[in-house]
């Protein structure tokens, strides 16, 4: 008889600790150096929970307590991300309900008996769950996939395609999580790699076997960050930028308004690539036994032959797709002439966690916002088109007035956008918080109007190469004078009031009055922001301001500055929200998509064309890889957040001109 097992999520094992100690495993607090501006959630937290205790477990699994808080401002190292599951055998009654459940499940949710469970991961990763009708792939169905199939006896073991990838490496980080809990399962994951690069490899790695075809296109040469800027291109067509960046880091608008890379950013980026090159270095040491000085020089020697990564031992070995199927087929006892038994990842996201048993309990509610911040919906945006104020809130809203969720995991994956819908949102969340525990979950990015979200939340928890903070803002308009002579244009304003065309005037440059109130609005946008995240991380604002500016950190970096409280994935706020909800770790919960939309019309055809087309990436992708960390501007009205962009480079110019477009229209 197949063996069943449970999974439960779950960052540390079961123990007889006191509530306190649990806490201080789950959520390290960091030191308050402030009363001045508690958090309304904090003020509520029994004493225990304030307590600045760090614990750290050792090897025989005891826990040690540090007996003085850290001073203010010193760095606190966080704790260990949660592994995404951990697998426990079922008892003979819930096995029995499950064959049962397994037996009455309706076509389209039923797998063959030793079927091998197949996932292309390549192309866009979105952290919202698809419809049917959506194109691309879902990071919370693939980490769902993978628990599921560790669980289910159905499935005898994973087979990995894995192609370059547009995502950023804090969803990298969580599917090679998922990989190497999966493995603890027993069965096996075999990665197939035909085209990759770093961050290919670095999923691909996580894998029991990794093979690829003697013909790869596998690039190891190193990461990159590129900034492009188009000053010269705009003065040669007459446009002259007019952009206030409030805070010295802060990147947005540098495109358009300078020639080349500021000192400060080239700080900020160039350490950003640190923090990503190193995790790389490792990781990839770590798993390949070597030091990382002797990883780094074997990429500095250029890997592009596949034979070398089979010598070195990088890969187990060079196969074709039809060889490994041929292997596999054999591994699971199939000795019929028929192709290997495979259920796809469509097809098995369809597959519920509670037909295995993987849910129930208490209701734990998860709002997912992913995209650019916008006030309203666009008329012709897709159901899927980023973060839209007005119907988070009314989501966030249905959740504070329920009864039946006992807690909230905030997700989130946005760069930014309107500021006045970021505002919005950040006190609806604080309001939320009052009523119930909410988690913060940073996926890839959650910075400018995305960090303004988390910082609602009484516990925020980031991947460590998740890129967070950027509390800046810009103001920008173009002035259009030479470009307008130049085309024999002509524009005429009739106004009242002195300041009354300082956005409406495109035809002349800015008045020393107007350019000062210019500049004021930005300084007043930005102090309204630095203020906020003071008070909601219990910081003073000298010391928000320090860490503020507009620089981009880390989740890591963010961690030991106190913008962020735990390093993790989903997995780790799932945790620390059935902590805070007094939920015992070992109890199953059932999580509740609060933001899954119904699809529309537009979405449905946007599903079916969309990879034809190519739009996807373009229209849709926000922070995909390192190698493109380029600052696209974001209009709102006026005050502008930073949104991090995709591209290979290829559309720069058209991403560009698109932007320029919008801010007119």
């Amino acid at each position: 008889m197949a063996r069943l097992l449970v999974l439960r999520t779950a960052p540390y094992q079961r123990s007889s600790l006191s509530a306190a100690t649990n806490t201080a495993l789950l959520f390290p607090s960091k030191h308050r150096r402030s009363a001045s501006f508690p958090h309304p959630a904090r003020r509520l937290l029994p004493s225990p929970l304030r307590v600045p205790v760090r614990a750290i477990e050792s090897s025989s699994g005891a826990t040690k307590q540090e007996e003085a808080p850290p001073a203010a401002g010193e760095a606190q190292e966080p704790l260990p991300a949660a592994p995404a599951f951990v697998v426990e055998e079922l008892g003979w009654g819930t096995q029995l309900a499950v064959k049962l459940k397994m037996l009455v499940a309706p076509p389209w949710q039923r797998v063959r008996k030793g079927s091998v469970l197949t996932m292309k991961l390549r192309g866009e990763v979105t952290d919202q769950v698809k419809t049917r009708f959506s194109s691309g792939l879902s990071l919370p169905q693939i980490c769902e996939n993978f628990e599921k199939a560790a669980y289910d006896p159905r499935i005898s073991g994973i087979y990995l395609h894995i192609e370059p990838l547009s995502c950023g490496w804090g969803k990298a980080e969580e599917i090679r999580r998922n990989i190497v809990d999966f493995k603890k399962s027993g069965k096996f994951v075999v990665g197939y790699m035909p085209v990759g690069g770093e961050k290919e490899y670095y999923l691909a790695s996580a894998c029991g076997e990794l093979y690829a075809p003697p013909s790869a296109y596998v690039a190891l040469y190193g990461l990159t960050i590129q900034q492009t800027f188009l000053r010269g291109v705009l003065e040669k067509v007459g446009v002259q930028p007019e952009i206030q960046r409030i805070g010295r880091y802060k990147s947005a608008g540098d495109q358009l308004s300078r020639k080349s890379m500021s000192n400060e950013v080239r700080e900020m980026l160039a350490a950003l690539l640190d923090n990503i090159y190193g995790n790389w270095l490792d990781t990839v040491s770590s798993l390949r036994g070597k030091k990382k000085e002797e990883i780094e020089e074997f990429i500095n020697s250029g890997v592009y032959q596949v034979e070398r990564l089979k010598e070195e031992g990088w890969i187990t070995d060079l196969l074709y797709d039809d060889e490994i199927m041929a292997m596999l087929k054999e591994r699971v006892g199939q000795n019929d002439k028929k192709s290997l038994r495979m259920v796809d990842y469509s097809k098995y996201s369809r597959v519920r966690k509670s037909t295995l048993g993987l849910e129930g309990g208490e209701l734990i509610a998860v709002i997912r916002a992913s995209g650019s911040i916008s006030r309203t919906r666009g008329r012709l945006s897709v159901g899927s088109s980023g973060i839209v104020a007005e119907q988070l809130i009314e989501k966030i809203r249905s959740v504070r007035e329920s009864k039946k969720y006992k807690a909230v995991i905030l997700r989130i994956d946005s760069p930014g956008g309107d500021a006045l819908a970021s505002d919005l949102m950040w006190r609806e969340i604080r309001l939320l918080a009052d009523s119930k525990p909410v988690i913060a979950s940073m996926s890839d990015v959650a910075a400018s109007g995305g960090y303004y979200m988390a910082m609602a939340a009484p516990v925020i928890v980031a991947e460590k190469l998740t890129l967070t903070g950027s509390i800046g803002v810009v103001t920008g308009k173009f002035i259009l004078q030479k470009l307008y002579e130049r085309i024999d244009f002509n524009k005429e304003i009739l106004s009242k009031g002195t300041y009354a065309e300082l956005n409406a005037a495109d035809n002349r440059p800015l008045r020393p009055d107007e350019a000062e109130l210019f500049e004021k609005s930005a300084q007043n946008a930005y102090a309204s922001f630095r203020d906020k995240a003071a008070m909601s991380r219990s910081m003073s604002i000298d010391e928000m301001e320090t860490v503020a500016q507009g620089r981009v950190w880390s989740g890591q970096d963010a961690a030991s500055r106190g913008l962020v409280d735990s390093l993790g994935g989903f997995s780790q706020a799932l945790a620390i929200a059935k902590q805070r909800a007094n939920i015992p770790q070992d109890n199953k919960v059932r999580l509740v998509e609060i933001s899954k939309a119904s699809p529309s019309l537009p979405e449905i055809l946007s599903g079916i064309g969309g990879s034809l087309l190519g739009v996807d990436r373009v229209m849709k992708g926000v922070l995909q890889d390192v190698t493109s960390l380029n600052g696209v501007q974001a209009r709102m009205d006026g005050i502008l957040f930073e949104r991090l962009e995709n591209g290979s480079g290829e559309n720069q110019l058209f991403v560009l001109i698109k932007e320029i477009v919008n801010y007119f229209y």
